[in-house]
């Protein structure tokens, strides 16, 4: 299968002014890709906080470093607001880790995994879903990397960019096949 990669504009955030800067333009939006990231430990008993959050719409997403901004009170507004749905995979993992560094109350979270089998799909993960859907791969190469970096490459960027953006797109495409 060819590899799909994310199309649009990459806006990488490592301060909270600019968090809130992109908050702001997100309230526009009435649905949002979501997904995060969280350094690997290959360690037995050592986990790290949740480093990265993307937020994604069709032609912008967001990379927040949570590990130098953690969750300014704006971005826990949008977490909370319910009238912007934030679709993802395994979203209650990303709301606990999102959790750990501070607590809010999920607003408009969506899970594909809790809809995909009323169309037949049976996998999972990100990945198979988007598969099935689109005939295309996502690739998994960067998920073990060090997501707290000093820099980000941008073969982490466009990886963290593309599960976000997936999660909307396969939200789009079911929705889609609703009025069909």
């Amino acid at each position: 299968m060819p590899i799909v990669l994310y199309p649009g504009r990459i806006i990488t955030i490592d301060n909270a002014k600019d968090v809130d800067k992109a908050i702001k333009a997100l309230t526009n939006e009435s649905i949002v890709g979501i997904d995060t990231e969280t350094r690997p430990s290959f360690r037995k008993g050592v986990q790290y906080n949740v480093s990265l959050l993307q937020l994604s719409t069709t032609d912008t997403c967001f990379l927040i470093r949570l590990c130098r901004t953690g969750l300014p009170d704006s971005l826990v507004s949008f977490l909370e607001n319910k009238n912007i749905i934030k679709v993802g995979v395994s979203l209650h993992d990303d709301y606990q880790a999102l959790a750990r560094r501070r607590r809010f109350k999920a607003g408009g979270f969506f899970d594909l995994q809790k809809c995909v089998s009323d169309y037949g799909i049976e996998e999972m993960s990100l990945q198979k879903i988007y598969a099935i859907i689109f005939g295309e791969k996502i690739s998994k190469s960067q998920q073990l990397t060090n997501w707290e970096a000093d820099v980000l490459t941008d073969k982490q960027k466009l990886y963290a960019a593309t599960d976000a953006w997936a999660c909307l797109k396969i939200y789009k495409e079911l929705e889609l096949n609703k009025t069909r």
